[in-house]
C-alpha cells in the first residue's frame, strides 16, 4: 500500500504518546507539580499530534466527527471513542498530580487501560482488513502494543521495563515480518479465485483495467524491491531496538536516554513506513503486481 506520511506520523507519534500515558497512569513514575506537567505535556503533544496528523489522510477531514457514531461496527470509530476517553480521564488524573500533588490511583488505572485500548483499536483497524493478508493476523496488534509500551517505558525513564519491552518489541516486529512475508501466498487469493475462473486453468489479465492511474493504484498498490526492504528492516531494527538497548545497558544517563528515545522514534518511523509499503492489497492482482502468485496456479489440462 502507499505509505502516506500522515498515517506514518500518526501511528508513530500516537503509539509513543499513549504508551507514555500508560506508564503515567500506572504511577511509573508518579511526578508532581511542574515535573508532572512536563511529562503530561509531552505525552499529549505526541498522542494528540499523531491523532491530528491522521485526519489529513481522510478524504473529507471536516467529517471526522461522524466517525464516532459507528463504534458498533468500525474499529476506526472505536479508536476515536477510546482515544477521547483516554485523553479526558488522563487530563483529570494529570490535574491531580500537577495542581494538587495528589495521585488519584483509580483514575490513573482507568486512563492507562483506555490508553492501551486506544493503541489496540488502532492496530485492529489494520488487522481487520482481510484484503491485506500481511496485516490480517495476530502479529499486528502484538507488534503495535509492545512497541507502544516500549516507547512509553523509554520516555517514562523505566530502564528495566524499557529493556525488556524493547526486546519483546523487536521479537514482535520480527514475527510480523516473518508471518507477513508468507501471508499473501497462504491466503490463496489469485485472479482465478477472484473471478471464479480458476477451475478452467491459469487466469491472467489480458490488459490493465485502464491506461491511466486511479485511486486504487494510488492508495493500494506500491512496489518495493526486496533488497531495499531488507536494508530498511535492518536499519529499523538497529535504530528501534538494538541501539536503545545498548544505550540503556551501557550508558543509562539522561543525555544518552534522550538519544535512545530519538533513535527508537526514528526506527519506529522506518518500520511504520515499511508496514504500509510492504502491505500488498489483493487489488494489486488486477494490475499485474503479483505475477509470482498467478504463476503458481495449477494449469488443468482439458
Amino acid at each position: 500500500m502507499h505509505p502516506a506520511p500522515s498515517v506514518i506520523i500518526f501511528s508513530t507519534l500516537s503509539g509513543l504518546g499513549f504508551g507514555l500515558l500508560v506508564f503515567l497512569g500506572l504511577g511509573w513514575p508518579a511526578p508532581t507539580g511542574w515535573v508532572a506537567f512536563v511529562f503530561f505535556a509531552l505525552a499529549y503533544i505526541l498522542a494528540v499530534g499523531g491523532l491530528i496528523a491522521s485526519t489529513f489522510h481522510l478524504g473529507r477531514p471536516e467529517r471526522a466527527l461522524k466517525a464516532f457514531t459507528q463504534w458498533r461496527t468500525s474499529w476506526l470509530s472505536r479508536e476515536g471513542v477510546c482515544s477521547v476517553a483516554a485523553l479526558l480521564v488522563m487530563a483529570i488524573y494529570g490535574a491531580g498530580l500537577v495542581f494538587f500533588s495528589d495521585r488519584w490511583a483509580v483514575l490513573g488505572w482507568i486512563g492507562a487501560a483506555l490508553s492501551l485500548g486506544t493503541v489496540y483499536t488502532t492496530s485492529m483497524i489494520y488487522t481487520s482488513i482481510r484484503a491485506v493478508p500481511r496485516w490480517n493476523n495476530i502479529t499486528t496488534p502484538v507488534m503495535f502494543l509492545t512497541l507502544s509500551l516500549a516507547g512509553g517505558a523509554l520516555l517514562a525513564g523505566q530502564v528495566t521495563a524499557a529493556i525488556v519491552l524493547l526486546v519483546l518489541g523487536g521479537l514482535a516486529q520480527g514475527a510480523h515480518w516473518l508471518v507477513g512475508d508468507q501471508a499473501f501466498t497462504k491466503a490463496g487469493t489469485t485472479l482465478g479465485t477472484a473471478t471464479g475462473l480458476g477451475a478452467r486453468g491459469a487466469v491472467r489479465s489480458f490488459e490493465p483495467p485502464h491506461t491511466g492511474t486511479n485511486y486504487l493504484l494510488k492508495e493500494f498498490v506500491y512496489v518495493l524491491g526486496r533488497k531495499h526492504a531488507l536494508k530498511l528492516r535492518v536499519i529499523a531494527m538497529i535504530l528501534m531496538i538494538v541501539l536503545p538497548v545498548l544505550i540503556l545497558l551501557l550508558a543509562p544517563s539522561h543525555l544518552f536516554a534522550a538519544v535512545a528515545v530519538l533513535s527508537h522514534l526514528a526506527g519506529v518511523a522506518t518500520a511504520r513506513w515499511l508496514f504500509f509499503a510492504e502491505a500488498e492489497h489483493v487489488v494489486g492482482l488486477y494490475y499485474g503486481h503479483r505475477r509470482d502468485v498467478e504463476a503458481r496456479q495449477p494449469v488443468q489440462q482439458p
